[in-house]
This record gives C-alpha cells, structure tokens and sequence, in this order.
C-alpha cells in the first residue's frame, strides 16, 4: 500500500506588528507614493496625487518618483530608510494592477 502525505498550507498567521491607525484627515498631512510600477501605475498615481492636492487643504503629495519603484525595490530596507527619513505622515502603496 502507498502512503501519500500532503501539506496543507492553511493555517493562521499571529499578527504580531499591526498596521498603522489611519489618519483621521489628509488636511496638512506630507504624502508619499510607494509603487510597483505596475500596468497603469504611471498613469494611476500622478491623477491620484493631483486629486489629493485639490481635495485636501495644505497637503503636501511627494512626486511619484520620490522612493524606488517596482517589485524588487519596495520592500527593500533602503526604500523603508528613505520614506522614514522623509518624515512623510502616510505612505499610499500603488500597484495599479
């Protein structure tokens, strides 16, 4: 007789470090745009920041290119390094597919 073992991948993860609280306005607030450069992204996330800038009073929406893009530059420690430096209040993650 044949013994067959599957994996089963289900299961929970603990959540150990949560998200951080959202803001409770974009009013003032200093943006940053993370992106994967997906399809559509570099069309997506200019309208995007140019709808914030007039919907939100003294916002300040960094420029599209302001931290690396694409999938193996994103999570590096480096791009975290950048937008921790550039003291940003919220960070929108764009992948735009």
């Amino acid at each position: 007789m044949i013994k067959l073992e599957f994996h089963d991948p289900s299961g929970a993860l603990e959540v150990t470090q949560p998200h951080a609280p959202r803001l409770a306005s974009l009013e003032g607030k200093r943006i940053g745009f993370v992106s994967n450069e997906q399809w559509q992204a570099y069309r997506m996330l200019p309208m995007l920041k140019e709808m914030l800038e007039q919907d939100f009073a003294g916002v300040t929406v960094l420029p599209i290119d302001a931290y690396p893009q694409g999938n193996a530059l994103i999570g590096t420690e480096e791009t975290a390094a950048l937008v921790k430096k550039s003291r940003v209040d919220a960070v929108i993650v764009g992948n735009a597919a």
